[in-house]
């Protein structure tokens, strides 16, 4: 299956603790960090829910 890498971009502190909590879940902890995952519907809704913090890496 494909994989797409995620890079957190801004910081968590002052977030919700539901965005806080998918952060974690997606395996991002410090800023600047990537990790990649596969492409599947799951993680693109995760991805979607925190946005703002996170982008994409091609």
């Amino acid at each position: 299956m494909a994989t797409i890498k995620i890079k957190q971009v801004k910081s968590r502190i002052n977030c919700p603790a539901v965005q806080k909590r998918t952060l974690d879940s997606l395996g991002l902890r410090k800023m600047n960090q990537v990790v990649e995952k596969e492409d599947s519907p799951t993680i693109r809704g995760m991805v979607n829910k925190v946005s703002h913090l996170v982008k994409i890496v091609e």
